[in-house]
């Protein structure tokens, strides 16, 4: 009888043990047969999103190197061990597009939408149109259903960590109006990860403002406004020397996240999303990073960095790789890997810009065009969810950032429709307002467990290219138009810079008060230092034949009628572009920041919205008193024309004489041993 105990106790163990790869494959028997995902377990969600990470930066993409010096020189410097773990344990997909700038793509994840659909534009926070009261805002439409609502409904619970980017001019347009039960982050394009103030190099713009204000905020249960407390807002760490300073903005969201993970309660189903400042400009990371990539490359064989630049975004992209290794082991400890899906994306290709740092190696283009290397995007799936039979393997069917939407929720058990948009419309209607769009999510899940493309129809990419696999057409002017090598950028592209040959941002999204401004004196100027190319009415590309985009295929007469059927495409789609009148920046976003310790937030509506705030001291009423009187001022009519065509002329002179960028090579060395690593 004792023997028969043993057996059955070491039955028992074997069992056990094996409970977690038995449970993902029924979940995965189920999906195939088609049953709904609602009959398994509803699995923990943590969904990561990085900014502006290239292609050509992600250690996966580079595995495959060639054997010249320099792809070696290049596989050394790109350390990225966890996310390639991720990786091998989880499913590639090597077809997952975004949009080609970010707030887009973040309101297409939140909303379930095309970006052409939802917002295709960066705006302003502060912008407002009176007329409009659903769409006349940045971001996602008032009145459209987040994709935290929806889990909620599902009985998650909801945290979001990190970069919001997807409105803020409502309380309605905030993480807190969208679902999400807590949130410690920041509502615009970027920061300073010191200081979290809202300076031009982490913008890119002047805004209603004049850049004077904070953005980092957070709301829970019981607190709702800006971050307050002093070692959080201090740069005082900036020149410490320790691994992780207190003060680093992304030091205190990987403790957030943690906390989130240390805290929850298992009995309920958990979406974290996971939103990094990395690896977004201002190129800022802990000096103790520095030496880490640099001792890293040292022992993969690689010579020093050449680049100021390049050596930056290596570190601030180990700085994430290693946050990720950190969340993922919190999950193991609290013992919820095994029931969790991760979802990693980032939200644009890489810039190549300067200072942005990327390589999209070898992939075409840049954030900001609609090349491969604008919106093919590093993308993965991982976790304890992920069947078994799936593990490793590379999925190269066609996923759009939308589809995550439709995806979650119909694991979730819920439906994607989304009612309280289709509530409104009525209402848009009658005053001849801009209708608000459905949900065109397409769930993924199945199609990536079964190794089927879920996306065969034309794909709107933007105003200017479409998808109808496997060729693309990409049409009009598209900045940033280059292929750079292995190593990039490096002291030829700092020779670039300072000759006036690029590459400078793109020039749409350098603003002052919501107006354009120009980068060079002439248009012409600013075509060639932003590597332009004019692709008229189209380019079309191969990228199942030609993922690097080299061959436009529009000259020739074998494609004439592919060509013309997806002009005709691109032509109808565009009838369906949502671009509403967003208004403009109001200085009352101003007013209600000044009121809130001088922090982003919102300021329409909003009185309820926050805590209640510490009492001021008569210095800080007059300060104050003093920069609302003087932004009202520069934002009347009388005076704020004269001004900001003052602040462009300005700006253009300042741009052609910046250092973005260093050399870290003696000159000789530089120019014996450098080669130009770009071609446009």
């Amino acid at each position: 009888q004792g023997s028969q105990v043993s057996l059955f106790l070491s039955f028992c163990n074997i069992l056990c043990s094996q409970l977690p790869s038995l449970m993902a494959s029924f979940a995965f028997a189920l999906m195939t047969l088609g049953v709904p995902a609602v009959l398994a377990e509803k699995p923990h969600v943590l969904f990561i999103l990085a900014d502006d990470y290239g292609w050509g930066n992600m250690g996966v993409h580079r595995r495959d190197a060639g054997s010249s010096p320099e792809e070696i020189q290049g596989k050394a410097e790109v350390q990225t061990p966890n996310i390639d773990a991720l990786i091998d344990a989880g499913v590639l997909l090597d077809r997952h597009y975004t949009y080609k700038i970010c707030s887009p793509t973040r309101s297409s994840i939140q909303s379930g939408r095309l970006a052409v659909h939802v917002n295709p534009i960066n705006s302003a926070v502060t912008s407002q149109n009176y007329d409009d009261p659903v769409s006349g805002y940045a971001g996602i439409p008032r009145n459209m259903t987040g994709i935290a609502e929806k889990l909620r409904d599902a009985g998650y619970r909801t945290h979001l960590v990190g970069k919001w980017d997807a409105g803020m001019a409502t309380p309605e347009h905030t993480p807190k109006g969208r679902g999400y039960e807590t949130w410690y982050g920041y509502y615009q394009h970027a920061n300073d990860y010191w200081h979290k103030s809202t300076v031009f190099f982490a913008t890119g713009e002047v805004d209603a403002c004049l850049n004077r204000m904070k953005d980092l905020s957070m709301h829970n249960s019981s607190y709702s406004g800006p971050v307050r407390d002093a070692i959080s807002l201090s740069a005082a760490c900036e020149q410490d020397e320790e691994s992780d300073p207190a003060c680093y903005e992304e030091y205190l969201f990987k403790e957030r996240v943690l906390e989130i993970i240390r805290d929850h309660d298992v009995s309920s189903p958990l979406f974290l999303f996971y939103s990094f400042h990395l690896i977004h400009t201002p190129l800022q990371v802990p000096k103790a990073w520095l030496h880490k990539i640099d001792d890293m490359v040292k022992a993969a064989g690689g010579k020093p960095f050449d680049d100021q630049n390049r050596r930056l975004y290596a570190a601030m992209t180990l700085y994430m790789d290693a946050a990720i290794g950190e969340a993922v082991e919190a999950l193991k400890k609290k013992d919820m890997y095994d029931n969790t899906l991760i979802i990693f994306t980032s939200d644009n290709g890489g810039p190549i810009y300067e200072p942005g740092a990327a390589s999209n190696h070898p992939l075409r283009g840049s954030k900001y065009n609609d090349w491969e290397g604008g919106v093919r995007t590093n993308a993965f799936v991982s976790g304890g969810f992920i069947p078994a039979e799936r593990r490793g393997k590379k999925f190269e069917g066609i996923v759009n950032v939308a589809d995550w939407y439709g995806t979650l929720t119909e694991l979730a058990g819920v439906d994607m429709e989304d009612k309280k948009a289709e509530a409104a419309n009525g209402w848009l209607k009658q005053k001849g307002l801009p209708l608000l769009h459905p949900v065109d999510s397409v769930p993924q899940w199945k199609n990536i467990i079964n190794d089927k493309n879920g996306r065969a129809d034309a794909m709107h990419l933007s105003s200017k290219a479409v998808l109808m696999w496997p060729y693309k057409l990409v049409t009009g002017k598209q900045p940033l138009s280059a292929w750079v090598g292995p190593n990039y950028p490096n002291c030829s592209t700092v020779k670039s810079i300072d000759d006036h040959n690029g590459p400078l941002p793109a020039p749409d999204d350098v603003k002052i008060f919501g107006e354009s401004m120009p980068l060079a004196p002439t248009p012409e100027e600013v075509d060639r230092q932003t590597w332009t190319i004019d692709c008229g009415a189209g380019c079309l590309v191969n990228v199942r034949d030609d993922p690097t985009e080299h061959v436009n295929l529009a000259a020739d007469p074998k494609y004439a009628s592919i060509l013309s059927k997806m002009q005709e495409t691109l032509k109808e789609m565009n009838k369906d572009l949502f671009n509403p009148d967003r208004g403009l920046d109001r200085v009352a976003a101003c007013d209600v920041a000044i009121e809130q310790d001088r922090t982003f937030g919102p300021f329409v509506h909003a009185e309820a919205f926050y805590s209640p705030a510490p009492e001021k001291d008569f210095g800080q009423k007059f300060r104050d008193q003093v920069l609302s009187v003087t932004l009202h001022t520069l934002n009347s009519d009388k005076v704020k024309e004269p001004f900001v065509s003052a602040l462009k002329k300005m700006g253009t002179k300042a741009f052609q004489k910046m250092n973005t960028d260093k050399c870290l090579v003696p000159s000789r060395e530089a120019v014996s041993e450098q080669y130009t690593q770009f071609t446009v």
